[in-house]
């Protein structure tokens, strides 16, 4: 583990013009703030108030820019990130004193950006700079609002909303949000365009103190894995960079704030309240309980406050003497963060695969350094490699003629030999008890003991007692097995023996039960809609599920695509839709034609497999009926003719006892077959929800595509080419929306303007237009879809 250190704790003042020179000083050592408050005469002669308070701090930003902040305050942490080392950044303070300025900055203005972005910069400029190391970037964004966690990029397309809501979870490996999206970011441009996505799902309302203020408690993280690209190093290193903007503390009093924006400054009082209780608890080293499971917040920063992380916070407050009181809370947390201690420590882990080849490396050169070691010990030539088949089946021949006598002991080469010899032991003793039964079965029927069915029929026939003794005829030597001949029963003459045969083999009787019938008391049992089936029969499943991903993932071709322009010329009169669709199938949705023919195909087969096993039911129940009859005949028999009885049990013969094993065997092929049967129809059911699926986006990309080629003016369709993402069949035919000034152009302004200042700034700016593009074609979409319910 790492050597403890302290938290650092920074203040930045909020500039202003009506700055509290008298009360606010700043020491020559730039660390230190002196607050001193005018006695209220109104308290009388005798006043104790105090007056004075001094704040010792790692530094005071003052008048300083968003380059001073990222350089004093974040810089060393981020660049131990790519170290091994956790770091988590804090913004604190009253509402409105420039949190969220400080850490995200203005995203109008690439100077004025703040830690969070700068921060996404120097990772990609580090991972640049160091080419002998494949390094992972990946990036998440949570909001904590009213104490419910919410995921900022769950408006990814591919990311998509849940109703399962998101959990702290710990295990050994520390906090994480279970149902937090993670994104992987390959470049700096992908990792802002991220950003930005989530800036626009944040909530902020407006007061008295701040026009733009944030509601919620955000936490972006980066995540960082930095893998050696030297193939012998098998360790890598994995850290995290906690980039937290905490919602300002409120005074209802001053924010004048009312309805929700009242319940939300109740939520965020709270919370920070129970930071400060856990920022106490963790400063004064004579408590043993931490509670960091007060609130949401705690929760999820459990790992950065105190633990295994580089910890810096950011104290924001005013400079103005009406803001005096909230200046002296928020700079009495920052000194009691600074007594907190964290043990920052390289998060090691080791590559399994790079494990594995360099264990096989050395054991090859313990192999070569073994056979250098016996050629100079004069040893015979010995190998220390996994024995073949032919020396297995040599050491089983030594083994063999070891156990009859025909060899004298076995000569030891190595261990290796040694634990195959005593393998062959096993075998061969295996193999004779394998032997002896057979012999056993082949001459008697063996009845297993722990098959509790069995033994019940058995004991129900009369052939064994309570105690488990089994009732033979004696053979003139002792007590032999079997079932006792009907000769022996009292006052019937003797007849011929039947021989005692073994019931058929389950794969016979399987073959022999399927024969067509109906089904009757099938009908009353169902599959359940939300029934889950696992199918493990054949391979064809699997192709239903990549079918089903297809389907889901098959885009039209836009409407301004080369195919498109290539077309013949549109006839005076639209043909009829059936003719229509016919040419619709054979062409653009010729690909969604073919997976809906192969789905019903798989549907049929489906069914076919169903009727087939119904009919197999249907044979094996008349069976069992048949058998049941046989059975009652057999027992009403027994009773005309006499009943034999031993020591209180019944004896029955051979016959009868085979029609209960066979009337068990079919009970257990009926359970099979019908449980068959029911997976069939979940699979049955799947399929049908595939095809209906097919035929309904069939059936909806034909009606676009025949708007689009014969009923929607191509003047129409010339006016919205310009804006691709935007497909004519959502336009309605009577109605052009002006998209006013395309962003490719405004963003071409830009760069001309912007990019001699910082040419660094690319990657930002082309983030920031692809999030305003995306949201204006949102918009754009929504207003279109109202206008034409209209």
């Amino acid at each position: 583990m790492g050597t403890r250190k302290k938290v650092h704790a920074f203040v930045r003042i909020k500039p202003t013009d009506d700055f509290a020179h008298e009360m606010i000083k700043f020491r020559d050592d730039n660390k230190s703030i002196d607050i001193h408050l005018k006695k209220d005469t109104r308290r009388g002669v005798v006043n104790n108030q105090q007056t004075d308070w001094s704040f010792k701090l790692d530094g005071v930003l003052h008048d300083a820019s968003q380059d001073l902040v990222y350089e004093t305050i974040a810089k060393h942490v981020v660049s131990q990130a790519l170290d091994g080392y956790n770091g988590t950044i804090m913004c604190y303070g009253q509402t409105g004193a420039g949190k969220t300025y400080t850490m995200t900055g203005a995203t109008e203005n690439y100077k004025h950006r703040g830690i969070l972005p700068r921060a996404l910069q120097q990772v990609f400029r580090m991972i640049e700079e160091r080419p002998t190391h494949a390094i992972t970037v990946r990036v998440s964004y949570l909001e904590i609002y009213n104490e419910t966690l919410f995921d900022l990029l769950s408006t990814l397309p591919y990311v998509g909303p849940t109703d399962t809501p998101m959990t702290i979870v710990e295990n050994s490996q520390g906090v994480f949000i279970k149902g937090l999206s993670v994104h992987l970011t390959s470049q700096e441009e992908d990792a802002f365009s991220l950003l930005f996505e989530g800036e626009t799902n944040r909530i902020i309302a407006s007061h008295t103190m701040n026009k733009n203020s944030s509601r919620s408690h955000c936490i972006f993280t980066i995540y960082l894995e930095a893998h050696s690209r030297t193939l012998s190093d098998e360790k890598y290193i994995t850290s995290k960079i906690n980039l937290v903007d905490l919602a300002g503390s409120e005074r209802l009093g001053k924010s004048g704030s009312e309805g929700r924006v009242l319940k939300e400054a109740t939520y965020i009082n709270k919370s920070l309240s129970f930071l400060e209780q856990a920022i106490i608890a963790l400063g004064d080293q004579r408590r043993d309980h931490i509670p960091f499971r007060q609130c949401k917040l705690t929760h999820a920063l459990k790992d950065s406050l105190g633990g295994n992380c580089n910890m810096v916070l950011v104290t924001n407050v005013y400079g103005e003497a009406s803001q005096l009181e909230e200046t002296l809370s928020s700079l009495r947390f920052a000194s009691r963060m600074k007594l907190v201690t964290t043990e920052p420590a390289i998060n090691e882990k080791y590559d399994a695969e790079r494990m594995v080849k360099n264990l096989e490396k050395e054991l090859a050169l313990l192999k070569q350094e073994l056979a250098i070691h016996d050629s100079l010990a004069n040893r015979t030539l010995v190998t220390y490699d996994p024995m073949d088949e032919v020396q297995i089946a040599e050491i089983n021949s030594q083994v063999r003629r070891y156990l009859e006598g025909t060899l004298d002991e076995i000569d030891i080469i190595n261990l290796r030999q040694i634990q195959e010899v005593f393998n062959q032991f096993r075998v061969v003793l295996s193999q004779q008890e394998q032997e002896v039964e057979s012999t056993l079965r082949r001459k008697y029927t063996l009845i297993d003991k722990n098959d509790f069915a069995a033994m019940s029929a058995v004991q129900k026939a009369g052939l064994m007692d309570a105690d488990g003794h089994l009732v033979g005829e004696p053979d003139g030597q002792s007590f032999g097995l079997g079932i006792a001949p009907f000769s022996a029963k009292p006052g019937k003459k003797s007849k011929s023996k039947k021989a005692f045969k073994e019931p058929p083999s389950a794969s016979s009787r399987k073959e022999g039960a399927s024969s067509p019938g109906s089904v009757k008391d099938m009908e009353t049992l169902s599959i359940s809609k939300t029934q889950l089936v696992t199918y493990a029969k054949d391979g064809e499943v699997k192709d239903m599920l990549l079918r089903d991903r297809e389907i889901s993932s098959i885009e039209p071709l836009p409407s301004d695509s080369p195919k498109e322009d290539l077309r013949p010329p549109r006839p005076s009169t639209p043909p009829s839709k059936p003719v229509a669709f016919e040419e619709f199938k054979n062409e653009r949705g010729s690909e969604i034609n073919r997976i809906f023919k192969e789905n019903k195909s798989i549907l049929n087969e489906r069914r076919r497999r169903a009727s087939e096993t119904i009919q197999r039911i249907n044979a094996i129940k008349r069976e069992i009926d048949v058998t049941k009859e046989a059975l009652n005949f057999q027992k009403s028999l027994r009773e005309k003719q006499g009943e034999y009885e031993n020591k209180g049990l019944m004896i029955i013969d051979e016959e009868e006892f085979l029609l209960i094993l066979k009337l068990k065997d079919l009970k257990k092929q009926y359970r099979s077959e019908y449980q068959d049967l029911r997976d069939l129809r979940a699979e049955i059911q799947y399929c049908q929800h595939l095809v209906d699926q097919c035929r309904h986006r069939l059936l909806t990309e034909f009606d676009i595509w025949y708007n689009e080629s014969f009923i929607i003016p191509e003047d129409t369709q010339v006016a919205l080419k310009p804006c691709g993402s935007i497909r004519p069949g959502m336009v309605p035919v009577n109605r052009i929306v002006s998209l006013g000034e395309d962003d490719q152009d405004r963003f071409s302004q830009l760069q001309q303007t912007v990019l001699p200042e910082g040419p660094d700034s690319v990657s930002f700016y082309n983030a920031k237009v692809k999030t305003e593009q995306k949201h204006s074609y949102l918009k754009t979409a929504v207003s279109l879809q109202s206008a034409h319910r209209k």
